[in-house]
C-alpha cells in the first residue's frame, strides 16, 4: 500500500502532471502547449521529469480561467487546488530533493 502523500510539493507535481494528461489529451490545446514551451513530443515524457517544467504545465492551465475550469471539471479538483499547486511549484524558496 502506497503511502499518502503529506508534501505539499510533491501533490503539486501529481497535480501537474494531471494538468499534462488533460493538456495531451486535447490535439488543438496540446498544439498550442508544445509551441509555447519549445519541446517536441517526443520530449515530454523526459520533460515532466523537470519540476520547473512542470509548474510552466500549470502557467499554460492557470493562465485561463476557461482552461483551469476545463481542468478542474476533468480532474475533479476546485480551482483554488490548482491554483495552490500552481503556487507550490513557482515558490523559489523550495529545492528539490534529490537522492
Amino acid at each position: 500500500m502506497k503511502k499518502p502523500v503529506q508534501n505539499p510539493r510533491e501533490v503539486a507535481e501529481i497535480v501537474a502532471v494531471q494538468a499534462l494528461s488533460f493538456i495531451a489529451g486535447e490535439p488543438e490545446r496540446l498544439g498550442l502547449f508544445l509551441a509555447e514551451s519549445g519541446i517536441g513530443p517526443e520530449t515530454l515524457r523526459t520533460a515532466a521529469a523537470d519540476p520547473r517544467f512542470l509548474a510552466s504545465v500549470l502557467d499554460f492551465v492557470m493562465r485561463d480561467d476557461a482552461t483551469v475550469k476545463a481542468f478542474a471539471s476533468a480532474s475533479q479538483l476546485h480551482p483554488t487546488n490548482i491554483a495552490a499547486a500552481h503556487q507550490a511549484l513557482n515558490d523559489p524558496q523550495w529545492e528539490r530533493d534529490v537522492p
